[in-house]
């Protein structure tokens, strides 16, 4: 079977030097990844051509595999990480949402692909970056994604109505995202005082008349466990593009083969033709995020473990091991765009197709909306007035 041609560049040992190009079989056009054939597709004369299989190996492992770096040892030598995308990559940083966009030298940026400013600027790497690990491909194709954000303005009660047709007046955009996933076995040991709810009867009185009621008190407990849970692929976008709301919003990406969605170890075949971001929460600052969420992740599965029926005075002592990372890439489709003097997004998970988005509200509509709910309050307490004479 041939395989499309590739360009090498060189990458600092032992990395595995990826491809920066991936030429059409039939006619040496350049070939892009499609999501909807999972295929590589020539731009111009539409040939298919299988995702090339690798068999050059990087540190006695297949190139596919999916590396764990120990988190630890990365943290204490911070240059020893792999860097580099190990192909050659044009850069733009946006002066407005700061986002670096990462796509091939030929292509031509004439604004941001987060916030659709047009004031973009050349950008240099000051400092060589971790190259990706693992990528999860896009699944969800530019028609799927247009029909899916047509049918969520649809549901928009509260927008103007212009605005269906001047969003989509923009271009969608597929873009690949920074992430690091994070892995970690906590062993936890807790102590609370655990709340028992009884009852007891209580007497009173009402205008002379003496009536009894029951009232909750609680029994306090001391109570104490331990916990020991195992965090796999905590995730930590590394975009400040695409706004955090969002993100969330449409997490998480399934990057395990339980979410049916199997990560791919990085191939520049991948990522040919689309816009990739680089990171700019870096590994310090992520691994601090994963750890307070693990923290907080960890907090909260002790509390389900305190007995009773209320608890107060939860303390936990964790002690984290195992920690391994990795940093991948994961897709979405992105459509920004300005209604007034605001600007809002739009974002697509790639893999799973789940959208959130932004959108501006009509006071003329919530206005509408008040004084018809005043209106039929109006009617119900009338009608109630009427009723009692």
């Amino acid at each position: 079977m041939n395989t499309p041609t590739a360009t090498h560049t060189n990458a600092t040992a032992p990395e595995k030097a990826a491809r920066s190009k991936y030429s059409c079989v039939a006619c040496g056009g350049e070939a892009v990844w499609n999501p909807a054939k999972q295929k590589l597709i020539c731009g111009f004369c539409g040939t298919e051509s299988p995702m090339p299989v690798a068999t050059e190996t990087m540190l006695g492992m297949q190139a596919t595999d999916v590396v764990e770096h120990d988190l630890a040892a990365a943290l204490r030598n911070i240059q020893g990480e792999q860097r580099g995308w190990a192909l050659t990559k044009r850069m733009v940083k946006c002066n407005s949402c700061q986002a670096i966009s990462v796509f091939d030298p030929a292509k031509q940026a004439k604004s941001c692909e987060f916030c659709g400013a047009s004031a973009i600027v050349d950008y240099d790497e000051t400092d060589d970056v971790i190259r990706p690990e693992g990528v999860l491909p896009f699944q969800v194709s530019e028609p799927k994604a247009r029909d899916l954000i047509r049918a969520w303005y649809g549901k928009l009660w509260w927008a103007p109505g212009k605005l269906k047709s001047k969003a989509m007046t923009d271009t969608v955009k597929g873009v690949y995202l920074p992430y690091w996933t994070f892995d970690a076995l906590v062993d936890a040991q807790w102590e609370a005082q655990a709340g028992y709810y009884y009852y007891e009867t209580e007497t009173y009185y009402d205008n002379g008349e003496q009536k009894s009621r029951q009232v909750q008190r609680t029994r306090w407990e001391y109570a104490s466990g331990s916990l020991n849970h195992f965090f796999d692929d905590t995730l930590v976008c590394g975009s400040k593009g695409v706004h955090p709301t969002l993100l969330r919003a449409v997490e998480p990406f399934p990057t395990t083969e339980a979410g049916g969605k199997a990560l791919k170890a990085y191939d520049a075949a991948y990522v040919s033709g689309w816009t990739v971001e680089r990171y700019q929460i870096d590994l310090i600052g992520a691994a601090k995020a994963s750890r307070e969420r693990m923290t907080g992740e960890t907090q909260q599965l002790c509390s389900q473990q305190v007995p009773g029926d209320t608890q107060r005075g939860l303390q936990v002592k964790t002690n984290f091991s195992r920690q391994t990372f990795k940093h991948i890439l994961a897709p979405v489709w992105l459509m920004s765009y300005t209604f007034g003097a605001k600007d809002f997004q739009v974002i697509i998970n790639a893999v799973t197709g789940k959208l959130d988005g932004e959108y501006p509200k009509s006071w003329i509509k919530i206005t509408l909306a008040v004084i018809a709910a005043l209106i039929v309050l109006m009617i119900v307490l009338g009608g109630m007035s009427g009723s009692r004479r």
